[in-house]
């Protein structure tokens, strides 16, 4: 909801609906609050839309009325992607009014926002990743730099090697508690999206920088549960976890602008590319659907060109030597 749109009187008769449906997206659906944040907002401003175009009760709501919101929105500047997740959050409180037996049908159901084209985040060349990793890790092995700022220093570490080494989201890795990684844990149990519970694997590096920057932690942390905290043991922010990760890319020389999301995709992509195995990664980057992780991962031409000839029966480009 825009600045303008909180000045906007909102629909009597909305207002109470909008407030059980958050209840329920927080207390039933066990949403985070940034998702649940998000569908406050973007319900508010229809109510306000609603309210504006004089709107008397919920039955009057249908779709031709959904239909011209989407398009005021989109007339107003806002991006395919928003007016997509605005629908999916209109069809989601539709829906639940409709099975409370407030309205008869879903008037958001049939409305379909501008077309989306998706774009894939770069990844970062498996090479270029690992041998930035390795050498990072091994300067701070070696030590030299102070006792506060070797301690951060292997605190970043540790952030990166554990994005990539599981796949974690921005959200998961800093909601994350030092308990969740005892010494020599392999495997943690994290809470993903929608609270939902997954496992995820640590590699033998990701494992060497927690085993570095745990016992620091403790100097630091003073009773804060977060595994990873700042220099004043607060648990760090969003934010602040994509401002290290910048700051370790400029001073390890990676060349290229590092931010969470891009070594989520890089390490789905790189077990891609190596495994094939889309339904495997599937499940380690915790996606509900399939289609999701198709859309995260990529293969080159020449793998698919080479999945091509072993996998097909017919499928032989080059002709088989005369006998």
């Amino acid at each position: 909801m825009t600045t303008a749109d909180a000045e906007l009187p909102e629909a009597a008769f909305l207002q109470p609906l909008i407030a059980e449906y958050l209840d329920y997206l927080r207390y039933e659906k066990r949403y985070s609050p940034h998702t649940c944040d998000a569908a406050c907002r973007d319900l508010r401003a229809f109510s306000a839309y609603c309210a504006q175009a004089r709107v008397p009760s919920l039955r009057q709501i249908d779709t031709h009325l959904v239909r011209a919101y989407i398009a005021a929105r989109h007339r107003g500047g806002l991006k395919p992607a928003s007016l997509h997740r605005l629908l999916s959050i209109l069809r989601g409180f539709m829906r639940h009014q409709q099975r409370a037996g407030r309205i008869d049908a879903n008037p958001a159901q049939t409305v379909r926002a501008p077309k989306l084209r998706r774009t894939l985040p770069p990844v970062i060349a498996a090479d270029t990743l690992g041998q930035t990793l390795d050498r990072a890790q091994a300067r701070l092995a070696a030590g030299g730099d102070d006792a506060d700022g070797q301690a951060l220093q292997w605190r970043d570490q540790a952030m990166i090697e554990l994005f990539y080494s599981g796949g974690l989201r921005l959200a998961e890795l800093q909601q994350l508690d030092a308990a969740a990684v005892d010494a020599g844990q392999t495997e943690i149990t994290i809470a993903g999206k929608g609270n939902k519970e997954r496992r995820v694997l640590v590699g033998a590096p990701a494992r060497r920088a927690l085993d570095q920057w745990l016992p620091r932690r403790e100097t630091l942390a003073r009773g804060e549960p977060a595994l990873f905290v700042s220099q004043r043991g607060t648990r760090l922010s969003r934010r602040a976890i994509a401002e290290r990760l910048r700051l370790w890319a400029g001073r390890n020389g990676l060349g290229v602008h590092l931010h969470p999301h891009r070594l989520r995709h890089s390490f789905a992509t790189h077990l891609l590319e190596s495994s094939g195995d889309l339904r495997g990664v599937q499940e380690l980057l915790g996606h509900a659907h399939l289609s999701t992780t198709q859309i995260y991962t990529h293969l080159d031409w020449k793998r698919l060109a080479a999945v091509y000839d072993d996998a097909h029966p017919r499928a032989r480009r080059k002709p088989e030597d005369a006998s």
